[in-house]
């Protein structure tokens, strides 16, 4: 069997024996497949607005959102700023569809205590699609994900904001389908608005095709960067720089220098891996609005290079 059809069947067997303890969460499921049908049909709702809020809002929900604030934030703390700004930024994260903070925090911390080991929720030695997509379909009930967000998140938790943004998690994504309608509905018609097509341009693009975007792009680092590309450390995983992924997941493809040294808020640690959400998070320290950002000289060199 070659090593493409091995991973398919590893990636099938356990997501067999798991959805057959755990059965399928089919509002997950429901979720997913609504997003990618709203992707497939924007481009047959295509406008020029439209298509620059996907961008804008790619970027401010998937670097600022998910790259900030969920993981370099609030999962390994590499800096510190203004609870507002907390608040604001896990606000963003939940935008991107990834889930709530909780959820998200909870699951990648687990995720580095036993990276490509036995207890990894998305190990890409169970397959590429187990460690991309499949892993958070199980529906593993309440009892499972409390003890999940008390051993892994209890700082979370004792944030009521982070709490309640994590129940308002899906109504928030309504409130802004409809805002993004209401502004292609009532914008200018000179920029190409004012018509309920535009509107509904607006949504598909600017919530579908966008969410689409974050979210593999940021599930590639889940799946890609633990199967191919180069490594600068000898960890004790099998992650591994990606080039491209650094690239199209706001620097988060730097993902061997990630797992090497955790708390580094940048994880581009050669002078051409570029990590645009470093350079957001140097001018947030700049301006006053971020600090104690953990510098890669502030951490013991503990691992060998490559």
């Amino acid at each position: 069997m070659d090593s493409a059809a091995e991973a398919v069947s590893n990636a099938c067997r356990l997501a067999k024996q798991t959805f057959k303890q755990w059965g399928v969460s089919w509002p997950i499921v429901s979720w997913i497949v609504l997003v990618h049908a709203l992707a497939v049909a924007a481009p047959f709702f295509f406008t020029w607005p439209a298509l620059v809020t996907c961008i804008v809002l790619s970027f401010i929900t998937g670097s600022f959102g998910v790259c900030m604030g969920y993981h370099r934030l609030l999962t390994h703390k590499s800096f510190n700023t203004y609870k507002p700004i907390r608040w604001l930024l896990a606000f963003l994260g939940g935008l991107s569809g990834e889930g709530s903070a909780l959820t998200w925090v909870a699951n990648h911390r687990k995720h580095h205590a036993f990276s490509d080991h036995e207890g990894d929720p998305h190990s890409p030695k169970h397959g590429p699609w187990w460690s991309h997509v499949l892993w958070f379909m199980p529906n593993f009930g309440q009892k499972w994900r409390r003890e999940l967000y008390e051993r892994y998140a209890p700082d979370m938790l004792k944030d009521k904001v982070i709490v309640a943004l994590h129940y308002l998690f899906l109504p928030t994504h309504f409130i802004c389908a409809g805002l993004l309608w209401m502004i292609g509905y009532f914008g200018p018609t000179s920029w190409g608005l004012g018509t309920n097509w535009a509107g509904w341009s607006m949504v598909l693009w600017g919530l579908g095709v966008r969410m689409v975007y974050v979210l593999h792009v940021t599930w590639f680092v889940n799946s890609a960067t633990h199967i191919w590309g180069y490594r600068n450390y000898n960890t004790t995983d099998n992650s591994r720089n990606l080039w491209w992924v650094g690239l199209l997941a706001f620097g988060e493809g730097w993902h061997n220098n990630h797992h090497a040294y955790q708390r580094v808020a940048r994880q581009g640690h050669r002078w051409w891996e570029f990590d645009i959400t470093w350079c957001a998070i140097w001018v947030m320290e700049k301006v006053g609005l971020a600090w104690d950002v953990v510098r890669l000289k502030d951490i013991p060199k503990t691992l060998p290079t490559r």
